[in-house]
């Protein structure tokens, strides 16, 4: 005797359930979108802090009767005896010309102006040298120089990425959230179309859940479906993208986009994590649409048990 197979409580395709798939594509979308900005804006500043760390900037500035050259000769000379320094180089007068080149023109004569000029000390970042102590050396040997060593803007970038972070935290919570909300009403229009099959089922001896796994599974397809048009939008996104930025590279627009956000590229773990974010988004819908059954069944059970609620019985 064969057993007949049993129709599925929904419908495997409805209008409700292809605007809801659209809703989570959208939603899948804009987390991906948000995962993978906030990961290439904490890569770019880690090596922006990383580049800022490894070095650090002695000013010399120019005076009357004073032998600059001499004075940039001793100030690295002075810098390298301290350990944790690993070289130094003079900027010259061409380089440092090419540096002020945006602000001032091409053609700039720095005898003419009181420019300061740079020395560049290489570190250990692992083991940095005594920066107070080579200030105060540097100080009292060359009184027109200044040590930099970059801590103010290690510091904010530190921050940027940190607020970066919670930004991005903050907007993945919204769209869960919103996601959340949007399942919860699509699941309750879906059981108020269905609600006399499911109290038959339920008072026939359908286990509760039962009838919470029927839609748990209807719903877990369309979220599948709809996490996984979303995550490859956002995946080709960043393809295209990366893809646009290397053939561009020689550009002053890709140039600038990059040091400002470094590749669009979003690497394996960029990757990975939009995958996983399809995953949380699949399961998420699902726990959402089982919880709103059982506690659309838990409601059915204490309207039945109410004599004096018989308005939830007709309904």
């Amino acid at each position: 005797m064969r057993v007949r197979p049993t129709a599925p409580i929904l419908p495997p395709s409805n209008i409700q359930g292809n605007a809801l798939m659209v809703v989570i594509s959208i939603m899948a979308f804009l987390a991906c979108l948000t995962l993978g900005g906030v990961s290439m804006v904490r890569s770019t500043a880690a090596s922006w802090e990383s580049q800022i760390s490894r070095e650090i900037t002695i000013q010399i500035k120019p005076d009357d009767n004073f032998d600059m050259e001499k004075a940039l000769t001793q100030a690295r000379d002075l810098a390298l005896t301290f350990v944790g320094t690993k070289s130094g180089q003079i900027v010259d007068e061409a380089a440092t010309a090419r540096l002020l080149e945006p602000w001032l023109g091409p053609g700039l004569d720095l005898k003419d102006l009181p420019v300061p000029r740079l020395v560049v000390i290489t570190i250990d970042e692992n083991n940095p040298p005594d920066f107070d102590a080579m200030r105060g050396l540097l100080k009292d040997s060359i009184p027109q120089a200044s040590l930099d060593d970059h801590r103010t803007w290690v510091d904010r970038l530190v921050s940027m990425a940190h607020t970066t972070v919670l930004i991005g935290t903050g907007v993945l919570l919204l769209v869960f959230s919103a996601m959340v909300l949007t399942v919860v009403f699509a699941t309750r229009g879906a059981l108020s179309g269905n609600r006399h099959i499911v109290e038959v089922l339920h008072f026939v001896g359908a286990e509760s859940s039962f009838v919470a796994t029927e839609f748990q599974k209807h719903f877990l397809k369309i979220s599948l479906k709809g996490s996984a048009i979303g995550s490859a939008l956002a995946a080709l996104f960043f393809a295209t993208a990366g893809f646009w930025q290397s053939r561009t590279l020689a550009t002053p627009e890709t140039d600038q986009a990059t040091a400002l956000f470094g590749t669009f590229s979003v690497g394996v773990l960029g990757y990975a994590g939009i995958f996983a974010t399809m995953i949380v988004i699949a399961l998420l819908t699902t726990v959402t649409a089982r919880l709103t059954v059982m506690r659309t069944i838990y409601e059915i059970d204490t309207l039945r048990s109410d004599p004096t609620r018989t308005d939830g019985i007709a309904s």
